[in-house]
């Protein structure tokens, strides 16, 4: 065989592998922020899905802080802006606004 074709082959059958375990793509979720409020306020993502906060409005920044003993705070995201983060482990992730903690929102993980 053509060390040429042996190669395409290799490199068909490891991509098609790597695609297939979910190393090239990888979901994305949308959540909106608008009007002081995560739409939707509830998520529910399978394991490996990136979640993208994405902020509407027009002259307010946000942020998105997660609640419980391994918490941690977003960078201030301003319009127009976005922020994301990859959930790897099934649970329920719920978060608030730093500067806003009335709005609340959860990602709930498979």
């Amino acid at each position: 065989m053509p060390r040429r074709l042996r190669i395409a082959l290799i490199a068909g059958a490891l991509g098609g592998f790597l695609a297939s375990a979910g190393v090239f793509a990888q979901a994305v979720a949308e959540v909106g922020i608008k009007d002081y409020r995560y739409d939707p306020p509830t998520l529910r993502v399978k394991a490996g899905t990136t979640v993208r906060w994405t902020n509407h409005e027009k002259r307010t920044s946000h942020s998105i802080l997660f609640l419980g003993p391994r918490g941690f705070e977003s960078e201030r995201i301003f319009p127009g802006e976005s922020w994301q983060r990859t959930f790897d482990t099934s649970g329920r992730h719920e978060y608030s606004c730093g500067p806003h903690p009335e709005m609340k929102g959860v990602v709930e993980v498979e």
